[in-house]
């Protein structure tokens, strides 16, 4: 396991090591993109961006297509070894200039206040620690930098999130890469200080059987200054 140096000066080891899930997830994530419609949520979920972007758990890469000509650079972290060279794979696709780098989201290796944006799609279900990531995000982006964010979460009524509370404490962490299909996305971003901006209920699939991970969340917050908060 490599040691990472972080932007605060503290090591944490590294990188994520998920084989055999990283093979999967590559394989469904790319089929996904049609079949589920998720290049019309990366759209969505990218329109507009500027400046220089942090992306926080790039998997292989599948947003780097989407990214909008004004975004100047885009620093992406992916700690899974298969996944972040698919990343660079389609980083040298991509028409904005994109840097795949190692790093734990928990203690992201980049300055302080340095990007203008942060994007996490599909992410706070699997790191360790939400409220410490989410304080990173909020670390490394300038006073009112923006969150693009597309999580999935708990929902779809009380026996749906019995159902995703039991996975979370049994088998699904151990066969879907750490990931955790009950946890409440835009709470944790409103409890980490982040105003919320335009956000909207979206299910995958839009027309079929709803499953454990079908419920997600699409917007955007803000990083909100301690002096600016209520």
């Amino acid at each position: 396991m490599r040691l990472l140096s972080t932007g605060s000066g503290e090591v944490v080891r590294g990188p994520v090591h998920h084989p055999l899930f990283a093979r999967y997830y590559a394989r469904l994530s790319v089929s996904a993109e049609t079949r589920l419609g998720m290049a019309r949520i990366r759209e969505r979920l990218l329109a507009g961006l500027s400046g220089r972007v942090i992306e926080i758990g790039a998997g292989n890469g599948l947003n780097f297509a989407h990214y909008p000509g004004a975004v100047a650079e885009v620093v992406a972290i992916e700690p899974e070894p298969l996944l972040r060279r698919l990343a660079v794979q389609a980083g040298l696709r991509s028409q904005v200039p994109v840097d795949v780098v190692p790093g734990a989201a928990e203690a992201l290796p980049v300055k302080s206040e340095a990007f203008d944006a942060a994007v996490l799609s599909l992410v706070l279900c699997s790191v360790q620690d939400v409220a410490r990531t989410l304080g990173e995000v909020r670390r490394v982006l300038r006073p009112g930098g923006e969150v693009r964010f597309f999580e999935h979460g708990r929902g779809g009524g009380a026996a749906m999130v019995l159902t995703q509370q039991a996975l979370d404490r049994t088998v699904w962490p151990a066969l879907f890469g750490g990931c955790h299909v009950s946890r409440e996305p835009v709470a944790a971003l409103r409890e980490a200080g982040f105003r919320l901006g335009p956000h909207r209920r979206v299910q995958l699939p839009e027309n079929g059987p709803a499953l454990p991970t079908s419920f997600c969340a699409l917007g955007v917050a803000w990083r909100q200054d301690r002096s600016d908060a209520p």
